[in-house]
């Protein structure tokens, strides 16, 4: 297996519409790379416009396995009109709601992993109550308050297979982050204070755990 993306799905990557930073989208490609060995999917919750999904998706199909994007594509808090992260573009102009899911398949799409991707396009907690299959990589990437986040722990590290990757974006330990990423530190302190996993490595706010043992 390649130890980093091939220029064409980094090209694909930073494209991409997105917030993800290169360093933290490789340590996120070299954990998928390693979790893909476990021959089961890796999973992601946020999807956004499919900027991470690139690399999930070329993971996967390095591993011979499957990538799985959750998300109802209707943006999350900081992504709706008058909030910092709002792109105008991503308006559905017919109804007036965000809809990233076209802009994640022309991502896709250009990228040329469609094949290797599966989107299931539904509320975190609504998916993960009717999913039964181990993991073998989880990455928790989707909204960032307390309620959000704890549910997208809650629905979805259970399933992460023995010796799998839990992955965690946007940890932000400094109070002053309140907003964009103390929801996702403390569900981060909570998977290590379970027992359960056991930190890898951490690249910027993107942090990589491991399942070590039983519980979340």
């Amino acid at each position: 297996m390649t130890a980093a993306p091939k220029p064409e799905i980094l090209a694909s990557f930073e494209a991409a519409k997105g917030f993800m930073p290169l360093d933290e989208g490789l340590a996120l490609y070299a954990a998928a790379l390693e979790a893909g060995r476990l021959g089961l999917p890796l999973l992601e919750v946020g999807t956004y416009c499919g900027r991470s999904a690139v690399l999930l998706a070329d993971a996967a199909r390095e591993a011979g396995v499957t990538a799985l994007t959750v998300d109802h594509h209707r943006g999350s808090e900081e992504q709706q009109p008058g909030w910092e992260y709002h792109d105008p573009e991503t308006v559905d102009p017919e109804i007036g709601l965000m809809d990233t899911l076209p802009t994640f398949r022309r991502t896709l799409h250009r990228a040329g992993l469609e094949d290797y991707v599966v989107a299931l396009v539904g509320r975190s907690p609504q998916v993960a109550k009717v999913w039964g299959t181990p993991l073998g990589l989880v990455f928790i990437d989707g909204g960032h308050t307390d309620e959000h986040a704890t549910a997208d722990y809650e629905g979805w590290a259970p399933h992460v297979a023995e010796g799998g990757l839990l992955v965690i974006h946007d940890v932000f330990p400094d109070p002053a982050d309140e907003f964009t990423g103390q929801a996702p530190y403390r569900v981060y302190l909570r998977a290590l204070e379970s027992g359960a996993f056991t930190e890898v490595s951490a690249t910027a706010s993107l942090r990589v755990l491991r399942r070590t043992g039983a519980g979340v």
